[in-house]
């Protein structure tokens, strides 16, 4: 029997050791999608307590203390840190096979370097070691987190009308470790339908300093803030979409769904999907000529528990996995843009392992320009970043694409708490690689494995996004 996430946790050959430990496991990080607060960083924010770090907008916990049966109270309520505390560590004596588990315990070897496993008996124990911790030791603030894990960039996820204000301090201030990187996330803006339309276009306008009449001029004030952005150093956008849009109108009756949007009307589907169609067509050739890079995230269904959205807001545990088709609205969209030379690099993910094939495929129809990995599948995501998602994900991309130039993980997380998620993907690649190789699917020629490892982890990205 192994040891418990020992040095060779998840490594199952001799390869995959050698390629973990000699090649991937220190490698900088670029954690290229999150969403981490730049004030927070600012700031250089140390924790008072871990249940602040942990719970405090975790919602992979929230669901799992849910189904444990806890009470609102302990989970995002005002009940007292070490209950909450108390509360994750039953749960976690409950997720058998779940990722959180092995996330929780690489957290805490490699913050805190406690190996105890939690649970209610060592909960104690753990929480105040944490807590003295995070009160004593340097490491622990988010400039010391960011040194120790070797983070070479974070993409934040920001607003098109926001002033940036703390990503210039910084730039200005010049303590963080790590590049701090604006990332272009207009949903709002091309969310028509959404009750709070009229008051977001407003407000875009206020940013752009300009007036918003029409489709034509949330193009325009989008764009100017775009190139704000590029400036502030922004190298990605991202993208909610439930499905790729795809209806195409022309701009005439596009202003006049506009309008009737503004005046308080409500939309059919189809007039919904053009909108959207119009705003994120101009958008993708405007990141094609400023070499942004355009990330869209799929097949998410949100806010399915209508009382609890009401009380706690989106992003609290509610959200899931959808079941649309994707393939003909990426084909007809993309094709648009291939018409014109104008498909920016962009990054594909989805919430449903089902559309792996049909993503792997199509963006194989637009790589080109020179640039290697142009078109990407991007990391399993989300309900998909366990091992057997990310074991799907690497072995469809390397089935049907190329997973030499894959860009890797990212955390997309809230936590400071998350970076030992890229010792995660970086122990479950190299282990699907050595095994390759120990069964005679690949040679054993550690120069050019060792590169593939190297790339995988951190030099790609640096190429995508930097390049």
């Amino acid at each position: 029997m192994k040891e418990f996430m020992d040095k060779d946790f998840l490594l199952e050959t001799k390869t995959a050791q050698t390629l973990f430990h000699e090649h991937a496991a220190d490698m900088p990080i670029f954690d290229y999608h999150c969403h981490l607060i730049p004030e927070q960083i600012a700031s250089d924010k140390r924790f008072t307590t871990i249940t602040d770090a942990w719970l405090g907008g975790d919602h992979y916990k929230w669901r799992m203390m849910r189904a444990c049966g806890f009470d609102e109270k302990l989970i995002t309520g005002d009940a007292d840190p070490y209950d909450k505390f108390l509360a994750w560590a039953e749960t976690m004596e409950n997720l058998i096979g779940n990722p959180l588990y092995h996330w929780t315990h690489l957290e805490l070897q490699r913050y805190f370097g406690i190996k105890d496993i939690l649970c209610r008996k060592n909960a104690k124990k753990i929480y105040d070691e944490a807590n003295d911790q995070f009160r004593n030791n340097p490491e622990l603030s988010v400039f010391g987190i960011m040194k120790k894990f070797k983070v070479y960039a974070v993409g934040t996820t920001d607003d098109p009308a926001d002033d940036l204000a703390y990503h210039k301090i910084i730039r200005d201030e010049g303590k963080c470790p790590a590049k701090v990187i604006p990332s272009y996330r207009p949903d709002k803006a091309l969310n028509i339908d959404k009750p709070d339309f009229a008051e977001y276009i407003a407000k875009l306008a206020k940013a752009a300093d300009m007036e918003i009449k029409s489709a034509e001029d949330v193009i325009k004030a989008l764009e100017k803030r775009l190139q704000f952005f590029v400036e502030m150093g922004c190298r990605a956008s991202d993208h909610a979409l439930m499905t790729c849009p795809h209806t195409f109108w022309d701009a005439e009756k596009v202003n006049a769904v506009f309008a009737k949007r503004m005046n308080g009307a409500e939309l059919t589907a189809e007039e919904a999907d053009a909108y959207r169609t119009f705003v994120l067509t101009a958008l993708a050739k405007a990141y094609k000529k400023g070499n942004v890079a355009m990330q869209c995230h799929f097949a998410s269904i949100r806010d399915n528990n209508k009382t609890m959205y009401k009380l706690l807001g989106p992003d609290t545990g509610y959200d899931a996995s959808h079941d649309k088709d994707l393939a003909e609205g990426i084909s007809i969209f993309f094709g648009n843009l291939s018409v014109t030379d104008e498909v920016p690099k962009t990054i594909f993910y989805s919430l449903n392992p089902k559309d792996y094939y049909s993503l792997a495929t199509l963006m194989g129809c637009y790589q080109g320009d020179g640039i290697k990995g142009k078109m990407q599948l991007g990391s399993a995501w989300w309900f998909c970043d366990h091992r057997d998602g990310m074991e799907e994900q690497i072995k469809i991309l390397a089935n049907v694409g190329m997973l030499p130039a894959f860009v890797g993980m990212l955390t997309d997380s809230r936590s400071f708490l998350s970076y030992s998620r890229h010792e995660y993907f970086r122990r479950i690649l190299c282990n699907v690689i050595g095994t390759w190789v120990e069964n005679g699917e690949f040679p054993a020629d550690m120069d050019i494995l060792g590169k593939i490892a190297e790339d995988i982890s951190f030099n790609n990205a640096k190429n995508y996004f930097e390049g």
